[in-house]
């Protein structure tokens, strides 16, 4: 997931098909990493990935919906093993060129082609809110584990990325959700046990919000809405953001951090 940038335009088909190992178009769909006017919301999905690494250490891992795939291959550098699924096969295409050590397929989430019980961990990151069946994908999720694996999922705070809408602000998303449907979901799923943590910014990015307005990711969407120049202090905090400037705190750990205030939703639950 990315923020939707009204200016760049969806690929058409053929565009879709970039030849292997070409660099994946910036569509609003989803990151990618090395581009300066992203950095803020790459940096944002990053962090999840090198924060929830360890416990993907020397484990079995499925990353369902792996984009361009450098998260896939960041859990790579510790796990096992990783088996990464996307339903566009541009972006496996991407992947499999560019990351060897990732196991890449094409595939719908809805139907994961993994046998029972033959992963330790799912990991999907910034993907249950484009998917139209969020409660059978979990189904899978739980289907492909084995006793005692972890899914984590992180996605958007539905109250602070789409405030008072009825439907998503980005286009490309189906539902969003709040820490309490998102529990729900996997519960119901067959994860009764879930540890739910919020994505805040930090000093710097506190900071920085304070220097555009009130917020950093306003005047970001801001400019792209009017389809307006970024001014220079504008262009360098959001190049100058790092995966540091995030603080990922545990909804029942820190009384100062409301789950609820949070930018993005990170779920670790347990099948058992």
């Amino acid at each position: 997931m990315s923020a939707f940038i009204p200016e760049v335009r969806p690929q058409s088909p053929a565009d879709s098909q970039p030849a292997v190992g070409a660099e994946l178009m910036l569509t609003g769909e989803r990151t990618i990493p090395n581009l300066d006017i992203e950095n803020y919301w790459f940096r944002r999905h990053e962090v999840a990935y090198e924060r929830l690494a360890p416990r993907c250490a020397g484990r079995e891992v499925l990353e369902a919906g792996c984009g361009e795939g450098y998260g896939a291959d960041l859990i790579a550098g510790v796990a096992r093993r990783v088996v990464a699924v996307d339903y566009d096969q541009a972006a496996v295409d991407h992947v499999r060129a560019r990351y060897p050590r990732v196991h890449v397929r094409q595939a719908n989430l809805a139907e994961l082609p993994l046998p029972d019980a033959s992963m330790d961990v799912v990991v999907n990151f910034q993907v249950i809110e484009h998917l139209w069946d969020q409660g059978q994908f979990l189904r899978e999720c739980a289907r492909v584990l084995r006793p005692s694996g972890l899914v984590m999922v992180s996605t958007p705070n539905r109250i602070t990325f789409s405030p008072g809408r009825e439907t998503p602000i980005n286009p490309f998303h189906t539902r969003e959700l709040n820490a309490d449907e998102l529990t729900e979901l996997l519960v119901d799923a067959g994860f009764p046990e879930v540890e739910m943590c919020g994505l805040f910014h930090g000093t710097r990015l506190r900071e920085m919000d304070a220097r555009h307005g009130g917020s950093i990711i306003d005047a970001q969407i801001a400019r792209a809405v009017a389809d307006a120049p970024w001014s220079p202090q504008l262009a360098a905090d959001v190049a100058a953001v790092t995966t540091a400037d995030f603080d990922i705190v545990p909804a029942d750990l820190d009384q100062a951090h409301d789950i609820d205030d949070s930018l993005d939703l990170i779920a670790i639950a347990v099948r058992h």
